[in-house]
């Protein structure tokens, strides 16, 4: 029910836009048609969708469906059949049913009163349904009582004919209600009549009058009814004596059961007099009768009143009820028939009142009800007779106050008959003094205290007595109102007996004096001074009541020091709260007369004399508080000392007053240039004629001895010996009053609305310094003054770190006030004073941080000084000069810091200021700006701003700041921010933007009011048309109505705007970056503009375009959104910071959103994570996946940017905004719930530490004050960003390069800040300390039994595990910085062994342990970071073993139990392969080796691998797949062969190709052939036929077409064979002629992607060949997945008589090698032609498109390569050249990083080729890895080629030191690192041919020294200068020179 309600309350707000809700709730309402049945039966979802219906059209006006409201009307209409039990749900008992009727009727009643026609329609039903209650025979007499009850108390309105039905009803109809109606005729009733009606009949009649009563209220009945009902009301009145006077006693029921009896029938009589009432408000008022009706009536209400205040239930509330309601018949008959009854009623009233007042208590807080009652009545009573017959209330109030004068002539009676006497008296007092403060009058007023004032004067409350207590407090009361005559005499009266009281202390008569002379003084005159302050609203009187009380405690002061044996505190302190009030509005800046000052100064003497000033200094003992008594014991010595350092004796209220009084006081300075000496009440002090006068010296140092205490030892008291005993004092409560008022609320002044000065008080406590000629002394105590002041404020605002809400705001302006003066005290004439101004000032930036990012701090700094010169000084160049000079230099350093923490926030904040200061048209200021700002640059450059790690270092932060600066900058890029010019160029444009849209709105007003003035006027702010679309919220898109003000029109149009920006982005679609960027800053512009208008847009339309800004950059998901996000978002907060938290509330949403929709940062899907996607399945495990649509970099990058403003913004509000910090734990929370959620992508690595970084800072903040009650929560936010940040090394790592170098610097910085900060992070929550937290917070963290973390899962000892947790992510995260500064920096020789500090093997062990108690994949991750230690293997190892079943889904963890060990042994743990996950195919192959020897369980795990990829992944690798068939003991292979095939065409094409081109005989000369390879050898061709048996006749057509078709081509070399070589191209060309394409899908061997389409038989060219006829031939051919009709030429070569398996091999290398480097973005180039084995010494060989060799290019050219490109491409620095040459360095880099694996040799100019873009590619690689030609004499000992002509173009300066040099080795080095990434599956491809009898395995260790080539032992930074020392190596070497002019000698090959 809760939640429906507040849906209702909800739709009630905006109906039309909850229509569908406001429909759900009425379908859930019980039907008509069940209504209109015989016997309906409701449910309670039914009872309750009726109530919710019901209170919805109570509160919503205007509603136009009229569905809710006849749904209403019809279950009205039904209510009589609700009186039969079977109506209502099961176990809905009467009282629930008497509350739904309750509720119900309510909201019927006020849904009336805003709907006339429902209010008619209901009257309609309401009498027949009334009339059915009340006589009701047959249903449950229970239910229709609880419906009568429930309407008498809400009724609604009835038709005029159905009121004298239902009054005659409920006076005749029924046994049930007949008792009510028969008149006894006897005014004396006993107790047994009374006993005789029963409760129930009597709980009828109250319902019953109720009923008649409201019935009379709306209708008119017929007169004779009428008088019926005035007989029966008369008669119940009559017997209201008769009933209250029955003795307690005299009752037969007694306890409960009586008193419910009495409560009934009280109750009844209640409703009768109301009853009664109501019917006299319906006579002829003029009439005689009815005169005497009233007479008589007023009679019986008197005297039923005054037996209410005598009977013996008088307490009970029921009877308090019944004489309030009878008082208000008495005072409405008052205001009858014009007053004329006013005499007789006060005669009868006057005794009643007496009566009461004699009755009531005294003392208590409230004299009761009867007492209020009686006081309301008379008010009323007065009120109006006043006006009418003031002669009448004049006789009628001397009548009451003849009371206070009566003597008590009962002398000799006891004390109890004393005390009653004077009851009447002192209520009296009370009864006219609260009179006259609620009516008001300044006559009454003037008839009342002078009696007050006689009586107090010469009456009996002349002496001391609780009379003159009364009426004391009631003349203060009085004087309250303001009435200036009453006003100064009783404030006169009140002073005078103040200072006669206080003459008569310590004087004889003092000892007789009653106690209540100590209360007056103590308590009476001091509360009534208190409340006249406090009840004063008279500027003028105000004043001179200040003056009275400073001038009153001035002579009090002066008195108590001339009192022997008394403390000054008793006589001071008790007027402290007064003086307090009145000086609660004084402004202490404003000039004041010097005898007010002189007055200020003399209370705050005296309250540093008397200790009554609260201790200034922290003390370890508590306050104390003693009473008001004398103390007769204490010295001037123990006095000050305690007023100092405490504990505070006096009462706490007078040390509050103290503190108030402070807000109020003036800078106590003074003018004589004597100090004091001359004032005669200070010196009074230290006067021979004192009582102090002997001990003035000891006086004097008991004083400087406090006063030194005060300053906290700033000044010994040594060096206060030339401070005199008064300067001392005066010192000491200048102390005491700065400090006080600091202590108090921070130090903050009472200032009125219209001052212009400085609210901080500081601008008090500076005012003592610029007094002249002061001792230095002095001087030095006043500074140090000074600096308590500030700790005292530093202190308070410390102590409000917690406050949230309205309270942190006043903390904050406090601040900022603080902040301001500081600044503004930098121009003042006195040096010392701008010396202490920058001390104070740098202090309270450093405490508190967000003083920094101000407004109004920055407004100060940059234009202050210029704007408002200090008066007088104008004229003093010199002065002007150098105040300018001193805050140029403050506000540069307060400009850089601020830069340093927040670039965005800063650079929003200086254009803010630099758009004013455009606004204020003022040339100076902007100069001075300009000036300052000129020469701070921030950026990823070199930075000189400042030292150290910021907050601005971090680079996303500083891609934001890019952003938010509005420069068109290249983010990835290096870049440095000149914050002039890009703030004066955004200024600039928030400028213009600000412009178009008050342009745009001043126009529109202008033509509106052309149009129809009238019209606009109606459409002020607060009209009815705009208030009902804020109410309803409907905004529609039809045309807008032509009231709508033209921010609504340009809100809804720019929020279309936005929301079109949005469905393109959703579609794919290109977003315009400027039209963007224009629309975003005008819709800005337009909601800044709407904040500072006072006509205000309705907050729908605001809030909805606010969150689109907010919105808009997260659904684009680009760079250039969130960049233009970042700097209107900054644009918000710096101009409106209170929408900081708004804004921040959207973004983080947003952000939440981009987790569950898997965006950027959080695209979790494999396809995202690069290059570990991109290489699968071939070198990383998992299925192969669509690469995704977006680019996820670009999301990535925006999601940095986002991540930079949040850091900004965090740095801005960790010190002063707990909400804020709590909105961004929200987000961290939310990011770091679910740690798989991260994308993987190696690109995310800055992003994703940023985030950790983020986190970690926002946990430090547990050890601040405002964040200290959320420590825990802090805490797991902390593990969690833990288990995150250790999460992501659960993968492998990955290398990734953009295009800008510079992004791959900025993510190693990104690391580095992470780590730094982890370095730095404090440490010290302890495991006992985490569960107290827990237990404190209600919920254990730690479980006292298992110790489980709901992080961590089940822990031994937090603390331990947290420490090694710690120490394992810093030592991965130094890894990783170190492996991604070396990709970044490729070049730099910096070795760094950072993450490696020393660890020996016991740290090893414990970070594998730790790593796989976390995730195992960490653990295996750590293998991969350090793949050579040995240590960290064997503990991997085992720990596999003993927790191999929790590991299965880890395809890294194979090699750690699958090696040949366990393949000797048959270990059981090879049983769990059958589960394993698969791995990738090159980690499978290494499984076919023989060092497995065919193991079943490896073998059938490698085949279930290789069986869960698809066959066209694998084809890759049939080289490798054909020899694993060498150790297929088992047919294993054979069989998964023979099913691929079957499953794929292509794959058993390519299979029977490498089948056939296997079975080559081996070489003459070499070594025979043993029994494992002949049986091998015999196996291909049965393994062949068995492949061709198994095809299906479509798939064998296709095999016989495309087999046919190309041996017909490759059988041309045979027959050119015989021919001459001048005949052979001829040759070529018939039998090409011949060939017939035998279908549409046939394709090239090489490239089953490429269909055939046709040949071009006249590209048919033999080669030169020893002994063979190898031919070329160009085939037409087509994409297979691309437009049939784009055919492009392909030449083949066709071989014959030579083995082209080793090249197959070296190729797949290259292509392994092309694949990574495109995985990892690197900008190589490889070109993998394709190659492929068909029969035995036959193959086919793709030609390089476009390309010529470097032999061909050197027999048409005498130069270089340098010349030949310049020859081709153009002239040196030309873009064509320049192309060419980058394309020339990433190809040759690729191929050296390919040549220094392979180690191809032969490298001459015949198998170097060169294509038309100038690209490299290496051919012919008959000699690879450890065979070289000559007989392998290894000549050419480089590791590739770099010839002269190759550096020429690679290095212009021939000293390795060009640009294009360091690209090249850059180039390289990036290369190896990715290539050592994937070093196993390079190895393991080439493993699995060693035994093929390929010529590169032939001798020496190929497979070994392959892996020595990629160093795996060396770190990255160790492996790079690896590659950089074989580049050097390479160039020009004298070897590789030598070579080529051999085979120049030798075969004629162009050198």
């Amino acid at each position: 029910m809760e939640a429906l309600t507040e849906l209702c309350d909800l739709i009630a707000q905006n109906p039309s836009q909850f229509s569908d809700k406001i429909a759900w709730i009425c379908n859930r309402c019980p039907p008509s048609e069940s209504l209109l049945s015989g016997s309906p039966r409701i449910s309670r979802p039914q009872l309750n969708a009726i109530l919710v219906t019901a209170r919805f059209i109570s509160k919503c006006v205007n509603y136009s469906d009229l569905r809710p409201r006849s749904i209403i009307l019809e279950f009205i209409q039904a209510i009589p059949t609700s009186f039969d039990q079977s109506f209502w749900p099961n176990a809905f008992g009467n009282t629930s049913i008497a509350s739904f009727y309750s509720e119900f009727l309510g909201y019927v009643c006020k849904a009336t009163e805003l709907y006339s026609d429902f209010e008619s329609d209901v009257a309609r039903v309401m009498g027949d349904i009334v009339f059915a209650a009340v006589n009701d025979r047959f249903g449950d007499l229970g239910i229709s009582k609880a419906f009568l009850s429930a309407l008498s108390e809400s009724f609604p309105a009835i038709i005029p004919s159905d009121a004298n039905k239902l009054v005659s009803s409920l006076l005749d109809g029924g046994n049930a209600w007949t008792t009510m109606g028969t008149p006894t005729g006897s005014d004396r009733r006993g107790v047994g009549f009374f006993e005789e009606e029963l409760v129930e009949n009597l709980e009828k009649q109250e319902i019953a009058f109720k009923l008649i009563s409201h019935i009379l209220d709306k209708s008119k009945i017929d007169p004779n009814l009428l008088e019926r009902v005035q007989v029966i009301t008369k008669d119940q009145l009559k017997s209201i004596s008769s009933f209250l006077k029955i003795r307690k006693r005299d009752w037969t029921e007694q306890g409960s059961l009586l008193k419910a009896r009495i409560n009934t029938k009280l109750s009844v009589y209640r409703a009768a007099v109301k009853l009664k009432i109501t019917g006299l408000s319906s006579l002829d008022s003029d009439g005689k009768l009815s005169k005497k009706l009233l007479i008589g009536t007023l009679a019986l209400l008197v005297e039923a009143a005054e037996v209410c205040v005598y009977s013996v239930w008088r307490k009970l509330r029921i009877c308090e009820d019944l004489f309030s309601s009878l008082l208000d018949g008495i005072s409405k008959i008052a205001v009858t028939r014009e007053g004329h009854l006013l005499r007789v009623l006060f005669i009868r009233f006057k005794p009643l009142v007496q009566t009461t007042c004699a009755q009531s208590d005294t003392w208590a807080s409230s004299q009761g009800t009867m007492f209020e009652s009686v006081l309301k009545a008379s008010c009323e009573i007065i009120e109006y007779g006043w006006t009418k017959d003031p002669h009448a209330v004049d006789t009628f109030i001397k009548g009451l106050a003849t009371n206070i004068r009566k003597h008590n002539d009962y002398e000799e009676e006891d004390v109890k008959e004393k005390q009653a006497v004077p009851l009447l008296q002192l209520n009296v007092i009370k009864l006219l003094a609260d009179l006259n403060v609620q009516v008001k009058k300044a006559e009454i007023v003037d008839i009342i205290l002078p009696l007050f004032i006689e009586s107090l004067e010469e009456g009996d409350a002349s002496t001391p007595g609780v009379l003159r207590l009364r009426l004391l407090d009631a003349v203060s009361c009085i004087a309250s109102l303001g009435f200036e005559k009453s006003y100064r005499e009783a404030v006169v009266l009140m002073i005078r007996s103040y200072l006669s009281k206080l003459s008569s202390i310590g004087s004889a008569e003092s000892k007789t004096l009653p106690p209540e002379a100590n209360t007056e003084r103590v308590e009476t005159l001091p509360a009534g001074f208190e409340s006249i302050a406090r009840g004063l609203t008279n500027a003028k009187l105000r004043v001179d009541l200040r003056h009275r009380l400073l001038s009153l405690c001035s002579d009090v002061g002066l008195a108590a020091e001339s009192k022997s044996g008394s403390s000054g505190a008793d006589f001071l302190g008790p007027l402290l709260p007064a003086v307090a009030e009145i000086c609660s509005d004084f402004d202490p800046t404003m000039d004041i007369e010097p005898s007010l000052l002189k007055l200020f100064r003399n209370l705050w003497f005296y309250i540093a004399l008397f200790g009554l000033a609260p201790p200034v200094l922290k003390s370890p003992t508590s306050l104390k508080t003693n009473s008001t008594t004398l103390n007769n014991g204490a010295s001037t010595s123990v006095v000050a000392l305690q007023a100092v350092g405490g504990p505070y004796m006096w009462n706490p209220h007078w040390s509050c007053a103290v503190q108030r009084i402070s807000q109020g006081t003036p800078p106590l300075v003074v003018s004589s240039v004597k100090w004091l000496e001359d004032e005669l009440e200070l010196n009074a002090l230290h006067n021979p004629g004192s009582r102090r006068g002997s001990g003035n010296e000891k006086a004097a140092v008991s004083q400087r001895t406090a006063l030194s205490a005060s300053l906290g030892g700033r000044v010994e008291v040594g060096a206060m010996s030339t401070i005199s005993g008064v300067k001392a004092t005066y010192l000491l409560a200048v102390t005491f009053l700065e400090i006080i008022r600091f202590s108090s609320n921070g130090g903050i002044l009472n200032c009125g609305p219209n001052s212009t000065a400085s609210r901080s008080a500081f601008s008090c406590v500076f005012e003592y310094l610029k007094s002249p000629n002061l001792m230095p002394a002095v001087s030095q105590c006043l500074i140090a003054i000074v600096h308590r002041a500030f700790e005292t404020s530093l202190s308070w605002l410390e102590a409000q770190i917690c406050e949230t809400g309205d309270a942190a705001e006043v903390r904050e302006s406090i601040l900022a006030v603080h902040a301001c003066f500081l600044i503004k005290s930098l121009s003042v004439r006195e040096e010392h004073i701008r010396d202490l101004s920058i001390n104070l000032l740098s202090q309270l930036r450093e405490r508190f941080p967000q003083i920094l990012w101000k407004s109004a701090c920055l407004d100060s700094l940059l234009f202050y000084v210029n704007s408002n010169p200090p008066s007088g000084l104008v004229s003093d160049p010199a002065f002007i000069s150098s105040v300018r000079s001193l805050y140029q230099k403050v506000v540069r350093e307060w400009i850089i810091i601020s830069l340093s923490y927040a670039p965005c926030t800063s650079q929003g904040l200086l254009q803010e200021q630099l758009c004013k200061a455009n606004t204020w048209q003022k040339a100076q200021p902007t100069t001075d700006v300009v000036s300052l700002l000129s020469e701070i640059r921030i950026g990823t450059g070199k930075i000189d701003c400042w030292t150290g790690t910021k907050t601005a270092n971090i680079p996303a932060v500083m891609a934001s700041a890019a952003a938010a600066s509005g420069g068109n900058l290249k983010l990835l890029e290096a870049f440095n921010i000149d914050v002039l010019s890009t703030a004066i160029m955004s200024a600039t444009v928030k400028c213009n933007h600000a412009g178009e849209i008050a342009g745009m709105t001043r126009l529109y007003e202008n033509m509106e009011s052309a149009d129809d003035h009238s019209e606009v006027a109606m459409s002020a702010p607060g009209s009815g048309g705009s208030l009902s679309r804020l109410i309803t919220g409907s905004f529609p898109q039809s045309t807008p109505p032509k009231k709508q003000s033209f921010s609504e029109i340009l809100l809804n149009k720019f929020v279309r705007l936005l929301q079109k920006f949005v469905s393109t982005a959703e579609k794919g679609g290109n977003i315009d970056k400027p039209s963007f960027r224009e629309t975003c800053s005008q819709a800005t512009a337009l909601l800044l503009s709407n904040l500072a208008s006072d006509k205000k847009p309705t907050a729908e339309s605001f809030s909805q375009l606010l969150r689109l800004l907010c919105w808009c950059p997260a659904y684009i998901s680009t760079p250039d959104a969130m960049e233009t996000g970042v700097f209107i978002w900054t644009w918000l907060v710096s101009a409106a910071p209170q929408l900081g938290s708004v804004v921040l509330a959207e973004l983080v949403d947003a952000w939440l959103w981009t987790i569950d929709t898997k965006r950027g940062l959080f695209a979790s899907e494999v396809r995202f994570f690069g290059p570990a996607a991109k290489l699968r399945p071939q070198l990383a495990p998992g299925e192969p996946e669509a690469s995704p649509e977006k680019d996820p970099v670009e999301e990535i990058l925006a999601h940095r940017l986002w991540l930079g403003f949040f850091i900004d913004r965090f740095e801005v509000i960790r010190h002063n905004s707990v909400e804020q910090l709590l909105l961004l734990g929200r987000m961290l929370q939310g990011t770091t719930k679910f740690p798989w959620r991260f994308s993987r992508h190696p690109a995310a690595t800055g992003t994703f530490f940023t985030v950790m970084l983020l986190g970690l800072k926002l946990c430090s903040c547990q050890y601040q004050g405002n964040l200290q009650k959320f420590k825990l929560g802090l805490q797991l936010l902390e593990d969690r960003i833990y288990r995150a940040s250790l999460g992501w090394f659960c993968h492998q790592p990955e290398w990734y390069e953009t295009n800008n170098g510079n992004f791959a610097l900025s993510e190693a910085q990104s690391v580095h800040a992470f780590v730094q900060f982890l370095l730095n992070q404090r440490i010290d929550v302890s495991q006992n300390d985490l569960k107290v937290l827990g237990q404190e917070n209600g919920n254990a963290l730690l479980n006292m039994k298992d110790s489980y973390h709901p992080v961590w899962g089940s822990l031994e000892n937090n603390a331990v595990g947290r420490e090694k947790r710690r120490q394992l992510l810093l030592m991965l995260c130094q890894h990783e910085a170190e492996r991604l500064d070396v990709w970044a920096q490729p070049i730099g020789s910096k070795e760094s062994t950072s993450y490696r500090p020393k660890n020996n093997s016991e740290k090893w062990i414990e970070y594998a342990r730790t790593a796989f108690a976390i995730d195992p994949r960490i653990a295996f991750s750590l293998g991969a970071r350090f793949p050579t230690n040995s240590l960290l293997k064997a503990e991997l190892t085992q720990l596999v073993q003993s927790r191999i079943l929790e590991i299965r889904m880890i395809p890294e963890a194979l090699p750690y139990f699958v090696t040949p060990k366990a393949v000797d042994e048959d270990s059981s743990l090879l049983q769990q392969l059958t589960h394993w996950a698969a791995c990738s195919i090159t980690q499978a192959l290494e499984y076919f080796t023989p060092a497995y020897k065919g193991h079943p369980r490896v073998m059938a795990y490698i085949l279930r691998v290789l069986e869960s990829y698809p066959p066209s992944r694998v084809t890759f690798f049939m080289p490798q797949l054909i020899q694993a068939l060498r150790y297929d003991d088992e047919k294993l292979v054979e069989g998964y062969l023979i099913r691929a095939a079957q499953r794929s065409d292509v794959f058993s094409h390519i299979l029977i190709w490498h089948l056939q081109g296997e079975t080559c005989a081996p070489e003459q000369g070499k070594e025979a052939v043993s029994a494992k390879t002949t049986a091998f050898l015999a196996l291909l061709p049965v393994v062949r036929e068995h492949i061709i048996d198994g095809f299906s006749p479509k798939a064998h057509d296709i095999f016989r077409r495309e087999f046919d078709f190309f041996e017909k081509v490759t059988s041309i070399s045979g027959v050119l064979y015989p021919l001459p070589k001048e005949e052979r191209r001829a040759g070529i060309r018939r039998e090409l002629e011949k060939i017939q394409l035998d279908g549409d899908d046939l394709y090239l061997p090489t490239a089953p992607n490429k269909l055939v389409k046709g040949i071009q038989v006249n590209s048919g060219i033999p080669l030169q060949s020893a002994a063979k006829v190898p031919i070329m031939i160009t085939f037409d051919v087509a994409d297979r997945d691309g437009d049939p009709n784009d055919i492009k030429p392909q030449a083949c070569i066709f071989k014959v008589g030579d083995d082209c398996r080793q090249d197959v091999l070296a190729l797949q290398v290259i292509s392994l090698l092309k694949d990574i480097f495109q995985a990892v973005g690197l900008d190589l180039y490889l070109y993998p032609y394709g190659v492929l084995p068909t029969d035995p010494e036959r193959g086919i060989i793709e030609v390089v498109p476009n390309t010529r060799s470097r032999s061909q290019m050197g027999e048409t050219t005498d130069g270089g390569l340098y010349e030949i490109f310049q020859q081709d491409f153009g002239a040196v620095g030309s873009p064509n050249f320049e192309a060419a040459r980058h394309n020339f360095i990433i190809s040759s880099a690729g191929y050296a990083v390919a040549s220094l694996l392979l180690q191809p040799k032969d490298r001459h100019n015949g198998n170097l080729l060169f294509d038309n873009a100038g690209r490299l590619v290496h051919i012919d690689f008959g000699f690879i890895l450890e065979t070289s030609p000559g007989g392998n004499m290894r000549f050419e000992s480089a590791h590739f080629k770099l010839s002269h002509e190759m550096t020429q173009l690679l290095d212009p300066s021939g000293a390795m030191k060009s640009e294009t040099w360091f690209l090249f080795v850059s180039l390289c080095v990036k290369g190896y690192l990715a290539a050592r990434r994937y070093m196993d599956g390079i190895i393991n491809t080439v493993l699995m041919m060693v035994e093929s009898g390929l010529p590169c395995f032939s001798r020496g260790d190929p497979i070994g020294n392959l892996r020595k080539r990629f160093n795996p032992e060396m770190s990255e930074r160790q492996a790079a200068n690896f590659m950089i020392r074989t580049c050097a190596d390479a160039y020009d070497k004298w070897s590789t020179a030598g070579y080529d002019l051999i085979q120049y000698l030798q075969q004629g090959i162009e050198k």
